[in-house]
């Protein structure tokens, strides 16, 4: 069984326009958690903290997936696409050779999910650009006693996922469970895996260690992973994939291997030859 290898609280943050958020996972963790760079979350009832949202801006070298379990963003990008994430939704884009876009959270009751960043090898940095929509009505749920596992990406108990990554194989669950309840699953033994709590507590690992809300948990090598939910039940997403070993060169937005390929996409954005679809 996997052991706890780490747990992230992260750090209070403001972004875009002026978006309040934690950064659970940033450029000091790339290393043990990758091929996962960013992990920001946010949660909210006052749309002071995210109405102004994240204005026109590029992207390069990486994919991002933002997940709404509750509110409204509309977005749109270069390509033409535009759209809503919703109660449940997914946004799923393949930044590649570079892409613009705008992310508006909407005036909501709560405004509750994350955005986590995706590595692409060097191999797919410059990939053309790309959007996939996932709407609530997509996603597969594989009910269990006590255990609600909705399948965003990869595989689980044979229920295939809407999405399972063109670069990297990526599995995301969105998992609920009841007061007391566990859950576990195989693992190949090499991936990177790792579970943000969004609400509740529980126990982890074979150590049953106990951990609440908020905080990121990446499990070391195993076979298999589990958890049981504290006595308030325990909402987590579940994140895993195989790790890059590639060199980062990380600024702002763009993500690539090298300084020199940093310095050519920003050179680029000065240029106006940034877009290449």
């Amino acid at each position: 069984m996997r052991d706890i290898a780490q747990v992230v609280t992260g750090s209070r943050a403001i972004d875009g326009a002026g978006v309040h958020l934690v950064r659970v996972l940033g450029l000091p963790t790339t290393k043990a958690f990758d091929p996962f760079l960013m992990l920001d979350a946010f949660d909210s009832t006052d749309p002071r903290d995210y109405i102004k949202g994240f204005p026109w801006h590029p992207h390069r070298g990486i994919e991002t997936v933002t997940y709404l379990q509750k509110g409204h963003i509309i977005h749109s990008d270069s390509l033409g696409n535009s759209g809503d994430i919703r109660d449940g939704g997914c946004q799923w884009m393949t930044a590649g050779s570079g892409i613009m876009h705008q992310e508006m959270p909407q005036a909501s009751e709560r405004m509750l999910g994350l955005q986590l960043w995706l590595n692409l090898p060097a191999s797919d940095k410059m990939t053309p650009p790309k959007y996939n929509d996932i709407r609530d009505e997509d996603v597969q749920v594989v009910t269990q006693e006590g255990v609600s596992v909705r399948v965003i990406a990869g595989e689980y108990e044979g229920t295939k996922g809407v999405m399972n990554g063109d670069h990297v194989k990526m599995t995301m669950l969105d998992i609920a469970l009841a007061p007391g309840a566990s859950f576990s699953m195989k693992t190949p033994r090499d991936e990177t895996l790792f579970v943000y709590l969004t609400r509740g507590s529980g126990l982890f690992g074979p150590q049953q260690q106990a951990l609440e809300e908020k905080r990121a948990v990446l499990f070391g090598e195993g076979d298999s992973v589990s958890f049981t939910a504290g006595e308030n039940g325990l909402d987590l997403m579940l994140f895993m994939a195989r790790p890059l070993h590639e060199p980062i060169a990380w600024g702002g937005p763009i993500v690539m291997n090298t300084r020199e390929e940093l310095k050519k996409a920003f050179d680029e954005l000065d240029e106006g030859t940034f877009i290449k679809v």
